[in-house]
């Protein structure tokens, strides 16, 4: 491991950020990096007929998933306020991760690649390199990857891989399975299976023997492999 001391994963959604950056998370919060699971937005009840402290006790729900899953990688979690349908101008919204990179001293950052089939992973993948470029042409030298999830994968290109060990991977499942749309009760996507096929392989890719996650490098922001 790298001399990391602060990362943080910023998904669009709840549970894209454990996805995109949780075993990295548990390795760097196992090796004293202090960890962030940042989510942009937070869903909403849909149900019509929902009053609104039927919806205040969702994200109330949604929050308390948001911390459980992120005390099981080593991380904190933070919220940035947002609902779904109030997302920040690019412009706005890349001001306000600078800031916050440059006040946390950020040393690496994990978020969506852009090949999305979701519009605010796109939003999110474009404010987060943004800001991430404007320090690096700045002199800091904050790094980015790119994380993979199903929802984002045109054009997604495996780079660096990294094993998990037994116990690491039982810690990224067990967060993941905090949220209940990874449980099946959203939606009947198989999150599970599709997870599990997938360290599958990525270990036969890389030729490792044990369950394997892989990243892609910012390419138009990194000149040096790390």
């Amino acid at each position: 491991m790298s001399g990391i001391k602060r990362l943080v994963s910023i998904g669009a959604h709840s549970l894209d950020a454990e996805l995109l950056g949780g075993p990295l998370s548990i390795k760097y919060s196992e090796a004293g990096a202090r960890c962030t699971m940042i989510h942009v937005t937070q869903g909403r009840l849909e149900d019509p007929a929902a009053d609104e402290e039927s919806k205040q006790a969702y994200l109330a729900e949604l929050l308390n998933q948001n911390r459980r899953a992120a005390a099981k990688l080593g991380a904190d979690t933070i919220w940035l306020g947002y609902v779904s349908n109030s997302m920040p101008s690019t412009e706005e919204f890349q001001k306000r991760l600078a800031e916050y990179f440059i006040e946390e001293k950020v040393q690496l950052v994990i978020t969506h690649w852009r090949g999305s089939m979701h519009p605010r992973h796109i939003n999110t993948h474009d404010a987060v390199t943004r800001a991430v470029k404007q320090l690096r042409e700045q002199g800091n030298g904050i790094r980015l990857l790119y994380g993979e999830t199903f929802e984002d994968l045109v054009g997604f290109i495996p780079q660096a891989y990294f094993g998990l060990d037994e116990n690491e991977k039982e810690r990224w499942f067990s967060a993941l399975k905090e949220y209940q749309v990874f449980r099946g009760g959203i939606n009947d996507f198989p999150y599970l299976p599709y997870y599990t096929t997938n360290g599958k392989v990525r270990a036969i890719e890389s030729n490792n023997r044990g369950f394997t996650v892989c990243y892609m490098y910012a390419s138009l922001i990194e000149h040096e492999l790390f």
